[in-house]
């Protein structure tokens, strides 16, 4: 093994408290107030103006500066290989949000226009999205079931369905709720609520989306088998639905049936074809668009609607919808279904949208990406469409195939307008089946993701639990209630890592100024009759109890019963005092003895020199700790307190800004109790320690707790032990 270089490195200084450091520094301790504040954000001037015009049209800082002889032949190329892509999924989608097939065209066209205006991604192909779907299908089936539409028919003496009434009224819902969420997307982009994304972990975003695609999958396969089962709503509404399905697989349509089959055999098989294409041709393949063509000429020369009942998309209308008010009366009881999909939606497309920035070198910004969809969604609701989100696969194709800017995703929407006004009519007579069995094969990049098991499994086990937990809720509970399940879920976790963090002493690395767990670096000696203590969590009130037992069990201190030894010692002197006094006393009277034989011989010498089996210091290392509430607060207050009762110094190292605002904040310090106790590294404090200084507080001056304290840590259950009063 070759020997590690060494390079020389010396630090000569003296060893610094958090007091002294200020000093030299010279720490700034004013702080603006909130008029100077609110004055400041409202300032104006012409570079600020710019730069909020440029922050909130993206667009105008980008187009200005376009290369057309670099980007233009690839964001053309990729512009017409997703608008081709967009065609079927488009379709396709819509029959997952319930709503007729157009509808997903018009979602293909008006969004993406404004996210090519306010959006600052520039590879992420916006439009519909399978899981988005999905969580509309489910609100517009809740409130406009079939059975609300069911009318009588003279003819056959049977009820059968108002089609034309129940698709116009799921088109008004399916808006209203896209035009909500959008609403929600805009107000958390304003007030810079883009941060909520972190909430959002990569396990539970991909547990979700493969939960999710489960609820995709069973939704077509009434599709695929010709059959109409009953929509269920409600937790495990799922598992109803399945058994419904299986209960009327006997009146599977045959025709349907084998239409499926061959979309998907088909499908499979081009698209592994298309993979081995991919390295000899510049564009992959239109397969989806090459199906649904061969699927509608073959539906329309055999007829396979009249001849065997197999399902097909039906009217499409030609051109553009007037722009509509959507029904505001609706927005009370979609409410919550609205948060879902605008924390959803957000959520997955600036995961996929930082994915690319990283990989190209550019910068997403979160909250205009809230904006960004806001928009899109809120004009979107205003022309029937239904929320969007960014689709991996059409990313995937736009990246691909040479997109480099949100043109490609302009001209998308261009070749999907061609489409809507002049080609959308041909694809009347196209098999539902087909459109089912695009969206089976789409989703197998999903249901791939069940991989991630055994990978999470190997590397972080509380990641794993996270997935499976939150693929669970999502089946089980439905996606809206599911993902919320899933993020409280995820946060528990967080939770219950910090109430079990990791403790350990530290020694010093030889020869350096390095400190590092004893029970994992060999070469870590512990300094002698100094003990330097460190949790890997922060301390507040849910691990304040945990953090004392640990310092206990670690430094082999019972602090609880040594204080309470030597609270019996002191009352036991003071017995002896006081009887020795009242001996004194009987012996004044019969020998006559003076004033100063009495305080002779009722004064008893104690020897209060340290126990020399005791550590002379105890360094406290805050540096996980980032903040500290009242309860952590006192908790130090607590160990400062007893372990000097003992002659146990406590230092504290490693303290973030905001811990020592918390400190003085929470009254730790006072005249007698001042930052010189805190250093800025552990050395700084091991150095202090070892020297012969006298102590720079004493503890006997310490501010006690007052009785409300101790009584409300106490009935708190933040300690084991009472507090001893001086």
């Amino acid at each position: 093994m070759e020997e590690r270089r060494r390079l020389p490195y010396k630090v000569d200084r003296e060893f610094l408290d958090e007091g002294a450091l200020d000093e030299i520094g010279e720490k700034n301790e004013s702080k603006p107030s909130l008029l100077n504040k609110i004055k400041g954000s409202l300032r104006c001037n012409g570079p600020r103006v710019k730069s909020c015009m440029l922050g909130t049209f993206p667009v105008f800082s980008w187009l200005p500066r376009y290369k057309f002889k670099e980007d233009a032949l690839g964001d053309l190329i990729s512009g017409i290989s997703v608008g081709i892509v967009q065609l079927p999924q488009g379709m396709a989608y819509a029959l997952l949000a319930s709503v007729p097939p157009v509808f997903g065209l018009y979602s293909s066209f008006y969004p993406v226009l404004i996210y090519f205006i306010f959006g600052t991604s520039r590879h992420i192909s916006v439009g519909t999205y399978a899981v988005m779907s999905v969580m509309i299908g489910g609100v517009v089936d809740r409130h406009a079931p079939d059975s609300d539409f069911e009318i009588w028919d003279n003819v056959t003496n049977s009820s059968i369905i108002d089609i034309v009434a129940r698709d116009k009224h799921r088109v008004q819902i399916a808006a209203a709720v896209t035009l909500l969420s959008g609403v929600f997307q805009i107000l958390l982009g304003v007030i810079q609520f883009g941060f909520v994304v972190t909430y959002l972990s990569e396990p539970l975003v991909r547990g979700y989306t493969t939960g999710a695609a489960i609820h995709v999958v069973v939704s077509q396969l009434k599709y695929a088998f010709g059959i109409k089962p009953n929509r269920y709503s409600g937790p495990i509404s799922l598992i109803y639905t399945v058994l419904e399905i299986c209960s009327l697989l006997p009146q599977t349509n045959i025709g349907t049936l084998v239409v499926s089959i061959i979309t998907i055999v088909c499908l499979v098989a081009a698209k592994e074809f298309n993979i081995w294409l991919k390295k000899k041709i510049p564009v992959p393949l239109p397969i989806e668009l090459i199906a649904i063509i061969i699927a509608t000429v073959i539906s329309w020369k055999v007829n396979l609607e009249e001849r065997y009942g197999v399902d097909v998309v039906g009217d499409i209308p030609s051109g553009l919808q007037a722009p509509e008010v959507p029904a505001v009366s609706l927005f009370g009881h979609i409410i919550g279904d609205a948060f879902a999909l605008a924390v959803v939606g957000y959520g997955i497309a600036i995961s996929l949208g930082r994915i690319f920035a990283l990989k190209y070198g550019y910068k997403v910004d979160s909250n205009q990406e809230l904006l960004a969809l806001g928009l899109s969604n809120l004009v979107g609701g205003f022309f029937q469409c239904f929320a969007i989100s960014c689709s991996m696969s059409r990313t995937m194709v736009q990246e691909s195939t040479g997109g480099r800017t949100q043109v490609a995703g302009a001209l998308s929407a261009v070749v999907i307008l061609i489409i809507t006004l002049w080609i959308g009519t041909l694809f009347e007579d196209l098999p539902k089946a087909v459109l089912a069995a695009i969206i089976f094969v789409n989703l197998h990049g999903m249901l791939k993701q069940f991989w991630d098991i055994p990978a999470l499994w190997r590397s972080n086990k509380i990641d794993m639990l996270v997935w499976i937990v939150t693929f669970i809720f999502t089946v089980l509970l439905n996606p809206d209630i599911g993902l919320a399940a899933s993020i409280a879920f995820s946060l528990l976790t967080i939770i219950f890592r910090t109430q079990l963090p990791k403790y350990s002493l530290l020694g010093q690395v030889a020869d350096t100024d390095i400190y590092k767990p004893v029970e994992e670096y060999g070469l870590a000696r512990q300094v002698p009759r100094i003990l330097i203590f460190r949790s890997s969590a922060t301390l507040y009130f849910a691990n304040a109890e945990m953090y004392q037992e640990a310092l206990a069990e670690k430094t082999g201190i019972d602090i609880t019963k040594i204080l309470s030894i030597k609270k019996k010692m002191e009352k036991k002197r003071k017995r002896h005092e006081k009887k020795m006094a009242k001996k004194a006393k009987k012996e004044l009277k019969k020998k006559k003895k003076q004033k100063t034989d009495i305080k002779q011989i009722a004064t008893i010498d104690v020897d209060d020199a340290p126990d020399p089996t005791l550590p002379k210091a105890i360094i406290l290392d805050l540096s996980p700790v980032n903040f500290l509430d009242t309860v952590g607060v006192k908790t130090i207050k607590s160990i400062w307190r007893d372990y000097g009762e003992i002659n146990i110094e406590v230092v504290l190292a490693c303290c973030q800004n905001g811990v020592v605002e918390s400190l003085q904040d929470g009254g730790f310090f006072n005249d007698k109790v001042t930052k010189s106790c805190l250093f800025n590294t552990i050395h700084d404090a091991v150095l202090y320690c070892q020297s012969e200084k006298p102590r720079r507080q004493s503890y006997e001056d310490y501010e006690e707790d007052s009785e409300e304290e101790v009584g409300g840590l106490l009935s708190g259950f933040l300690f084991k032990f009472n507090s001893v009063t001086k």
